[in-house]
């Protein structure tokens, strides 16, 4: 293999290609540490790196849909023995994890080698990269963009063609919102289809799951088949998965009923840029023969609103709490970035009967989404509001939630409700801004039902796509 055409396969091309002993999983190991090494000053992708761990782990017999195929995993919940997990925030000491996560042993049993871990907003909280603790991460299609967030730094290394797939994680958008900034395929599964544990069954209520970013589809596919299925003693069972994702993304979809909208919920219009993706999309889903026509789900957007900032600033007070209690380290104000810590408060000082009512409230909205899809297969949009934006453009020294928020609920619009749902939503790289940056078309599902998802995916991959683009200076 020509080491110049790394980049150009996939995660499954490189497995083949050690499969058939055209190159080593060492030599491919030693590829992505030097583009890292190459690369990492500029992009700020990678905070920790575990280079001796992985060469070792190439000299070993693999075994997988992935053996020998390099990867990364996210510096919030991807718990690897012996490297330490710091959330983007400095008020987690660098202790090293005791063990591995339920998720991290699958991707390690499907034959991932991981390389180290990357970079995250503090905590996970907002849709761009540029925490206190690691400084910003930035963007291969343009060092000036965000690579968006939280999974923005895993989103980065695999467009800028270090990985060909890493570790993601989706609160509100954190799986979605890098892939389209980055130009990648980012599927957030049904809650309940990946596991959280050994330590974790829930978090936030069940508004957080475990995923990755590619660049194909049959990657998130074939990386689903290795990483669903729940544990014993799970709150959340996610419905019965196909025999096999992969075969599914390759499935013809059927003729679907896809819903299609250019502004949010909340009567926002979205940037011009996104409006014409969505109609240019709209009219490619028409000559694959879907029917496809302009409709919203109807629901409370106040509801939405005062019930999903609460939960989140709740769980935040437990990750924080939690941390103090463990480290015995009371948290300052001074620990935090101005932000987190006003969310922090807010958390504080939601009661349990509150909290109990934004469930309520976020259940309510679950039903009408439901309902919306036993008339539609699927919802079109955006994933961004507008094209990706540049870094810094958000004030995170604010600490008034509600007021920092605003704009970036504008930014970020619709992802968040898949999380409130549960249900599966996938973001496709199907469209460039002007300004050569990617835009992601958002496609929000049915409960449990990833399998439509990806054998839509798969359609528009072969009808429009994506593989031959890469970031200029790769």
């Amino acid at each position: 293999m020509a080491i110049a055409d790394y980049a150009k396969y996939d995660a499954l091309g490189l497995a083949e290609l050690v499969a058939k002993k055209d190159v080593s999983a060492a030599e491919l190991v030693e590829e992505a540490i030097g583009r890292i090494e190459r690369h990492n000053s500029k992009l700020n992708a990678v905070v920790f790196k575990t280079y001796e761990r992985a060469r070792s782990a190439a000299t070993l017999p693999l075994s997988g849909p992935f053996a020998g195929v390099p990867f990364l995993l996210k510096d919030i919940l991807g718990t690897q023995k012996g490297v330490p997990s710091r959330q983007g925030a400095a008020f987690i000491p660098p202790a090293p994890a005791p063990h591995d996560a339920t998720i991290v042993r699958r991707f390690t049993g499907a034959g991932l080698i991981s390389l180290g871990k990357t970079n995250v907003p503090e905590f996970g909280l907002v849709p761009t990269t540029e925490p206190a603790l690691y400084g910003p991460c930035n963007s291969p299609w343009d060092l000036d963009h965000s690579v968006g967030g939280s999974s923005g730094g895993s989103g980065c290394a695999v467009a800028a063609g270090i990985v060909p797939i890493a570790h993601a994680n989706d609160g509100g958008g954190s799986i979605r919102a890098p892939a389209s900034a980055c130009g990648l395929v980012g599927l957030k599964p049904t809650r309940g289809r990946n596991p959280l544990g050994p330590d974790l069954g829930d978090i936030m209520g069940g508004l957080v799951c475990e995923g990755v970013l590619t660049r194909s589809v049959r990657d998130t596919a074939a990386a689903l088949d290795v990483t669903a299925g729940n544990e014993m003693g799970d709150p959340y069972w996610a419905p019965p998965k196909p025999k096999s994702y992969l075969d599914e993304c390759a499935t013809p979809p059927g003729k679907l009923k896809i819903a299609f909208a250019t502004q949010s919920l909340f009567g926002k219009k979205f940037d011009k840029e996104c409006v014409a993706a969505i109609q240019e999309t709209a009219k490619l889903l028409e000559t694959l023969g879907h029917h496809v026509e302009e409709a919203s789900p109807t629901i409370d957007t106040g509801a939405l609103m005062t019930s999903f900032m609460p939960i989140w600033a709740t769980g935040l007070a437990m990750l924080i709490e939690g941390t103090a209690m463990m480290t015995q380290r009371a948290p300052h104000e001074e620990d935090f970035e101005g932000l987190t810590w006003g969310l922090y408060q807010m958390g504080k000082q939601v009661s349990a009967a509150q909290y109990q009512m934004c469930w309520f409230q976020a259940h309510a909205i679950s039903r009408q989404i439901a309902q919306f899809h036993q008339t539609y297969d699927m919802w079109l949009t955006t994933t961004f509001g507008a094209p990706v934006v540049r870094n810094g453009t958000f004030d995170f020294h604010e600490k008034d939630p509600l007021k920092a928020f605003a704009p970036i609920i504008d930014y970020l619009p619709v992802t968040a409700i898949s999380n409130a749902t549960g249900a599966p939503a996938i973001s496709l790289p199907l469209a460039m801004a002007q300004n050569g940056t990617p835009i992601g078309l958002h496609f929000a599902g049915r409960f449990g039902d990833e399998a439509t998802l990806l054998r839509l995916a798969g359609q528009l991959e072969k009808a429009n796509p994506w593989a031959h683009r890469y970031p200029k200076w790769n």
